[in-house]
């Protein structure tokens, strides 16, 4: 009822609430950004990884840090829920939060900020020392209407910051150069940026690679080459450790610190998270819930896969309706088998995203019931994939809700854990 309510509140009305909470926010708790060093982190994918990279680099570096992701604040070794479905809190929460930091004595902030958090002024107030843009696709247009409207609101981030960071390689870095404020530091793996990543090894247990400085454009020398090595995997994942490298990097980070920091970061929850219970194959849990982020995960699956790919997932309700037939597209291409399932459809029926994301797949040339599946129940899904398709040497990857721990379903959030019911189905496979 409250969030039908919510959506008929015209967008001027509720960008004047978000501004008037976070100035109240900011005035209580003293602007409390103003004792901070803020790194805001935006993007369409990559940006909880991203988060988390940097202030495990910052911490390890004997900086003290703290962060507010999707997945949770931590506040020295306080950890705090964040929300459910929500990567930038409300406006007077992120003032609160900041205020608990900079109380705590950190030095450094590292926030996680969407476009709608941008667009809607919940972050503002926020006085931002550095931003990073981690890529810019299609997501949210159901909000922003347009590609170069949900740009300009992600483009907000690199206002009036010291140091800018962007990713060379994606397709928004000609229009975002030009934005902003600061000095500008790049990324990428094919196109010339300030750092470089080459020679780029993935397996199921990690990633390797060499890292080139190129400040000054200079011919590489091979001295200036740095090995980073991870325990996380996937080229997407390339690109958020070489962002974070750079971020670290501008601001000051010894390279070695910052290279023994990635060696031992062990991932995020629900990011291409392995789910073992001593099964013949491989299952994980992952967030991608977006078309690149869909077609980067399953390429980075494919690079050690023995056997077939097998791919849970579903779309949002009340989101980008667009991306459903592009999902499953990606999906029929990339994977052997699909099963199209519940990812909080809120109001709207299940049995409609499905076959939406479906029509996707049947363009692709998908065969009902041979390689994809539309199957409403999410557990249903997973049993199927894990207890019946699934064969030595699969890999099952249940993509979406990632960490997550509900699911909305007509406007009610019930507790929901992909990872517990992943291991309760293999489990009772393997009890067989």
């Amino acid at each position: 009822m409250l969030a039908s309510l919510k959506k008929l509140v015209p967008e001027p009305i509720k960008k004047t609430y978000h501004f008037i909470q976070a100035l109240i926010g900011a005035l209580i708790f003293l602007f409390p950004s103003r004792r901070l060093k803020v790194i805001g982190v935006t993007g369409t994918d990559g940006k909880t990884t991203t988060v988390h990279l940097i202030y495990h680099i910052l911490n390890e570096a004997g900086k003290n840090a703290s962060m507010i992701s999707t997945v949770e604040a931590k506040i020295g070794d306080k950890s705090i829920e964040t929300g459910l479905h929500v990567t930038t809190p409300s406006p007077f929460t992120v003032q609160h939060l900041l205020k608990k930091i900079a109380k705590f004595g950190c030095e450094y902030a590292v926030l996680e900020v969407t476009s709608h958090g941008l667009e809607q002024e919940r972050v503002a107030f926020v006085k931002f020392f550095a931003g990073i843009i981690t890529n810019i696709t299609h997501e949210h247009l159901d909000y922003h209407k347009t590609y170069e409207n949900y740009l300009a609101a992600k483009a907000k981030l690199l206002s009036n910051v010291k140091i800018r960071v962007l990713n060379a390689d994606d397709e928004s870095f000609e229009a975002l150069k030009e934005k902003g404020s600061g000095q500008l530091l790049t990324y990428g793996i094919k196109n010339s940026a300030d750092f470089s990543a080459k020679n780029i090894k993935l397996s199921k247990g990690g990633l390797e690679f060499e890292v080139f400085s190129n400040h000054r454009k200079e011919p590489i020398k091979k001295e200036a080459r740095k090995i980073i090595k991870s325990t996380i995997t996937g080229e997407y994942n390339v690109f958020n450790i070489l962002g974070a490298f750079t971020l670290a990097k501008a601001i000051g980070i010894d390279e070695e610190k910052i290279l023994k920091a990635l060696t031992n970061f062990k991932g995020v929850p629900g990011r291409m998270q392995l789910v073992d219970e001593g099964q013949n194959f491989d299952v994980f849990v992952d967030f991608a819930h977006t078309p690149n982020a869909l077609r980067e995960a399953l390429k980075a699956l494919r690079a050690f896969a023995k056997g077939r790919i097998i791919v849970v997932f579903g779309s949002a309700g009340e989101r980008d309706i667009d991306k459903r037939p592009m999902m499953g597209k990606i999906a029929t291409e990339l994977a052997d088998l699909s099963i199209f399932t519940a990812e909080d459809p809120r109001s709207e029926d299940v049995n409609k995203i499905n076959d939406q994301i479906a029509s996707g797949a049947l363009n692709a040339g998908g065969i009902p019931n041979r390689t994809f599946w539309k199957i409403t129940d999410r557990a249903a899904a997973i049993n199927t994939a894990i207890g019946t398709l699934a064969k030595e040497g699969d890999t099952v990857a249940i993509f979406g809700k990632g960490h997550e721990k509900s699911m909305n379903i007509a406007g009610v959030e019930y507790p929901w854990s992909d990872e517990f019911v992943a291991r309760n189905a293999l489990k009772s496979r393997l009890k067989k």
